[in-house]
């Protein structure tokens, strides 16, 4: 047969190719049989192939998939495609990287309509099931008339056929007692529920145990279902209630108990989007569980008995005091604020109830101010729906004062439990101020998350300048850097992301009055209607100069000024908004002037673009000067 591979006669090129126009409107399984070869050891920048969705009206496209392990053999790679109405279309993408020996070669692509851990085994491919190998007993195809002795079944359940084919184990080679054998499905890619079915057959003379598990990619087992000890001596069906809302794997675990064991066969495993049993309850929706507090406290509450221990403030834009983490001009909680710092006093902020028996990604964000030592002032505990304190799972070492720092907690609890924040003042010198904002909930662990990819058209400076890179006119040029910029009294002391890691900014001693630094983005695809731009910024500092942000349409010379500010702002992050309409390729520019002194240097971090107009508008596009009230503060 054939394959496609990469042309290695280009360094440091991506070879691309794009798929026609496709459209499904029910869910289906894109199954990749792909290849990595190299002949040297790890390299420091390896080959990559990686797989994007491209949807019609989206600037971006979606990265779906990436793999970069070399291997000696083809490998298959199954990703669910959730339905959608609009056409799409698929784009293959081959980085070479730096090594000159590595090949990259895709041999089949192939859509199916269905969920990718649906399977009948009548494809060599077996859907992307693997068989974990075990010395004695293992999962094997059976059927397809093969004449063997091992093809003890004479139908399969598919074709209802000879000809057709099934997995089965048997014990003719079990050694040892409760040797398992595994058959691992493919991972899910999109959230999936529903009802998950298959067939079984179980011929025993001693125990057999036939179990379903799931499991995440921490690792974590969850039995769904299993055998009850009647015989079945046909095919017969099996239905469980299946929600993987993050990454898991289906397991079909069969365990022997001697060696005369007899055997299990497993075939037409499928899904339907709908329960089994008539669960009428809505799914949890994480969204519930988070808030940034510009309302209101959301689904949070405090205990009357406790006294109001979390206050929710704002701050006016100015130069002392830091404000918020959603905007840099909206509203956050304090605890131990000038009303309740008295010691011994502690302050109890209750999560609403989330169901048992998921795995949580917990993220937030906090700031500290005070004198001295200031860890353990903020703990996260677990308590049960009763209010018994079950666990602390979180709290505060020493962190950089008046910093949003960003802290991420995974948890699984068997019951159902709340989360609660606790701000604890132990004497005097301990009561520094404690922020909290930003409180996000998602399903899965928070390392799988990070596995996840990131989402198209943001951008946060961790790893990379993204789609940007720098335009250079003389001296004048935005870099990378994570902590404080070195000038005192001017740019920020961490970036907004998580306030340890990157953010991008001008270092004005290395500028003169008056000079500018273009940051440009590579030309973005036009699509029609409005699009919202989000960044945030930070222009502290009393001679702080200009940050523009202009829209360049290709083929026009000039660039359409969308948005200014001039002068020191805020010690804040600030979050800019731009709204604009682009139906041809475009780059967006940032550019910033420095001001008359070396107290000026700006800076920009998390950078977001979206379809659609912007939820929220911005008062105003273009400022100059202070605003009037710059040093107040409001509890």
């Amino acid at each position: 047969g054939h394959y496609i591979s990469v042309d290695t006669s280009y360094e440091g090129e991506k070879a691309v190719l794009s798929s026609p126009d496709l459209y499904s409107e029910e869910w289906s399984c894109i199954r990749l049989i792909y290849q990595i070869a190299t002949t040297s050891d790890a390299s420091p920048d390896p080959a990559r192939l990686n797989l994007y969705l491209r949807q019609e009206g989206e600037a971006f496209d979606r990265l779906l998939w990436s793999a970069k392990e070399p291997s000696d053999s083809w490998l298959i790679a199954s990703l669910d495609l959730m339905n959608s109405t609009k056409k799409y279309k698929l784009v293959l993408e081959g980085e070479m990287g730096q090594d000159k020996s590595t090949s990259i070669a895709v041999f089949e692509i192939k859509i199916t309509s269905g969920y990718c851990i649906e399977c009948d085994f009548e494809e060599n491919h077996l859907c992307g099931y693997v068989n974990r190998w075990n010395p004695n007993v293992n999962w094997f195809v059976g059927g397809g008339n093969i004449r063997n002795s091992q093809s003890i079944l004479p139908k399969d359940h598919t074709l209802n056929s000879a000809l057709g084919h099934y997995m089965y184990v048997d014990s003719v080679y079990v050694k040892h007692f409760q040797e398992v054998a595994q058959l691992i499905s493919p991972k899910t890619m999109a959230p999936v529920s529903g009802c998950l079915s298959f067939y079984y057959q179980l011929k025993q003379e001693s125990s057999i145990v036939f179990t379903v598990y799931l499991r995440d990619m921490s690792g974590f087992y969850e039995e769904i279902w299993k055998t009850d000890s009647a015989l079945n001596a046909d095919w017969t069906l099996a239905e469980v209630d299946f929600n993987a809302p993050y990454p898991m794997e289906v397991i079909f675990e069969v365990a022997f108990n001697s060696p005369k064991g007899g055997y299990v066969a497993l075939d037409d495993i499928s899904l339907s989007p709908v329960y089994c049993s008539n669960q009428t309850g809505a799914p949890f929706n994480p969204a519930n569980a988070g808030c940034n507090f510009e309302e209101d406290l959301c689904n949070f509450y405090q205990d009357h008995k406790d006294g109001p221990g979390w206050s929710r403030v704002k701050v006016k834009r100015n130069v002392y005091r830091a404000g918020d983490h959603t905007t840099g001009f909206g509203y956050y909680l304090l605890a131990n604020t000038k009303f309740t710092s008295q010691p011994g006093y502690i302050g109890r902020l209750y999560g609403p109830t989330l169901p048992g028996n998921l795995q949580f990604c917990l993220r937030f964000y906090y700031a500290l101010y005070g004198f001295f030592k200031m860890s353990g002032t903020l703990a996260v505990y677990i308590f049960e729906e009763n209010h018994v304190v079950q666990e602390k799972i979180w709290s505060v070492l020493d962190s950089p004062k008046g910093v949003w720092t960003q802290a991420e907690i995974s948890f699984k609890k068997p019951m159902p439990c709340k989360v609660v924040f606790v701000s604890w003042c132990k004497s005097f010198w301990d009561c520094g101020l404690v922020a909290l904002d930003d409180v996000s909930l998602s399903l899965g662990s928070c390392q799988a998350g990070d596995l996840l990819l990131p989402s198209p058209g943001e951008c946060t400076f961790e790893k990379d300048e993204c789609v940007f890179t720098q335009k250079k006119r003389g001296r004048g040029s935005w870099h990378r850097k994570r902590g404080p910029t070195p000038t005192s009294y001017t740019g920020p002391k961490g970036d907004h992301t998580t306030g340890v890691g990157y953010y991008m900014y001008i270092e004005a001693s290395n500028m003169v009055y008056g000079q500018r630094a273009y940051l440009v983005s590579r030309s973005l695809r036009g699509i029609s209607g409005k699009q919202c731009l989000t960044f945030f910024y930070h222009m502290y500092g009393a001679g702080t100069g200009l940050l523009s942000v202009y829209l360049k349409k290709e083929g026009d010379e000039e660039e359409i000024p969308l948005w200014r500010r001039t002068g020191e702002q805020s010690i804040s992050w600030l979050r800019g908004l731009i709204e604009y309409e682009s139906d041809t390729n475009y780059q967006i520019i940032f550019e910033a002037i420095r001001g008359v002194s070396i107290r000026s240097d700006t800076a920009i971090d998390d950078i977001l673009f979206q379809a659609g107009p912007c939820l929220e508008v911005e008062e105003i596009q273009f400022s100059s000067g202070y605003p009037d009230s710059l040093n107040e503060i409001e509890y």
